[in-house]
């Protein structure tokens, strides 16, 4: 019979928010901190992010990814947090015990707190229904960023984009500079999903066109691909009869979106948001399963990875006081997205709770709206702040003052 292993803290995953999570935890005074990594190394996807443009909010200065990794796994060494890579979660019960493969064997680990920070996965061409034969070159643009980035591979000479997501736009220039020819990117929305810095310098600075309302409805090539159809869609998102157009390609990149890796929190019993794909949680990032907490994209996509850390640092100080502290003890009320708002996150929050933070995205681009979290059926305003720009590819926040006594609604207007 295999023997459990007892730990106070167990953080699953070691990408950006883990790595924070665990760093959290052991600051807040847990000495008994492990962090779990099926990969071989501590980091996550910014291994493979080769660009720059992290640690601008967390460091105050603008590096690439491994290099962000590697000032936390400095910090995971120097603070002397216990870590094991190598090391695949098969299972998560709602009791905290954790059934692990590592290099050890099968282990049980029975958790006083677990941290989930699995992160997330890409949308396939299957999810999204793109019909045709099954060439090679077809790819999605987190594993042709692995491809290029980690295998030095070449992974085509004339590339198609779908998706105007920040992998997608990233990729667009990182195959150019690789010398590939980027065709375009072609969006089913009518605005772009990446945030504006990468539109201007991973497609405009290169001359790399964007079309927003069009997309991919079949594709052709028997071994290899040789081209694809697009064609405009309505505001149903619908293809329009008669705008067709077949373009040479011999390979496609698919940026169509990321989905919180939740498999695990499923076996655990989480309740999860059928609109984020994540836990659902309250004010301490607490997942609906007592003990169990949730941050990073495996809660829901940042396009910021310092805001996956941020969000990590404090679901490991707040797993730290769940070991002292019932953080149950008091009502809770659910927080509701209204007009304009696709979530708003925490969903539930403790009555009485004051000084929080509300993280939102709209659901279209728009410009000088204002935001306000209102009570739901007093319609007191807790809050209301004014954003000059407001986008759906940006995670918005706004702060509550005020103590919350009753349900709220968040909503986008003049």
């Amino acid at each position: 019979m295999t023997a459990i292993e007892k730990h106070d803290v167990v953080v699953i995953g070691a990408g950006p928010a883990g790595m924070a999570a665990a760093l959290g935890a052991k600051r807040a005074g847990v000495d008994d901190v492990l962090l779990l990594e099926r990969d071989s190394v501590l980091g996550g996807i910014l291994n493979q992010c080769i660009h720059d443009g992290f640690g601008l909010f967390l460091y105050e200065q603008t590096i690439s990814g491994p290099e962000y990794a590697e000032n936390l796994i400095d910090d995971i060494i120097k603070e002397n947090v216990r870590y094991q890579t190598d090391a695949m979660v098969l299972d998560l019960t709602a009791d905290r015990i954790v059934k692990v493969n590592s290099r050890k064997g099968y282990q049980l680990i029975q958790a006083g707190a677990v941290i989930l920070a699995m992160g997330c996965r890409e949308r396939t061409r299957e999810m999204i229904e793109i019909p045709g034969a099954r060439p090679a070159g077809i790819f999605t643009a987190g594993c042709a960023q692995n491809l290029v980035n980690l295998q030095n591979l070449k992974i085509g000479q004339h590339v198609l984009i779908l998706g105007s997501g920040d992998i997608g736009l990233i990729m667009a220039r990182r195959l150019t500079f690789e010398g590939m020819h980027v065709i375009g990117v072609h969006e089913l929305m009518p605005f772009c999903n990446g945030l504006e810095r990468n539109v201007r310098q991973c497609l405009l600075d290169f001359d790399i066109p964007l079309r927003l309302s069009s997309t991919v409805i079949d594709v052709q090539g028997r071994d290899r691909l040789e081209s694809a159809t697009v064609a405009a869609v309505d505001e149903q998102l619908l293809p329009i009869l008669g705008t067709e157009e077949t373009i040479a390609c011999d390979t496609l990149l698919l940026s169509v979106g990321l989905i919180p890796e939740n498999e695990l929190s499923k076996k655990a019993g989480v309740c999860l948001s059928r609109i984020t794909g994540g836990a659902e949680v309250d004010e301490y990032l607490m997942t609906s399963v007592d003990g169990i907490f949730s941050c990073g994209n495996v809660l829901h996509i940042h396009d910021v990875a310092d805001f996956a850390s941020f969000e990590g640092f404090k679901a490991g100080e707040f797993a730290a006081k769940y070991l002292n502290i019932n953080l149950n003890g008091k009502q809770r009320f659910l927080t509701h997205p209204g007009k304009g708002i696709r979530y708003c996150l925490p969903q539930k929050l403790h009555a009485g709770v004051e000084n929080i933070e509300l993280n939102f995205r709209v659901t279209r681009p728009s410009r000088n709206k204002r935001v306000s979290v209102l009570g739901k059926n007093s319609g007191i305003r807790y809050a209301g702040k004014k954003f000059p720009r407001l986008l759906p590819s940006e995670l918005m926040k706004i702060k509550i003052k005020k103590a919350v006594e009753e349900e709220l609604e968040v909503i986008c207007h003049d």
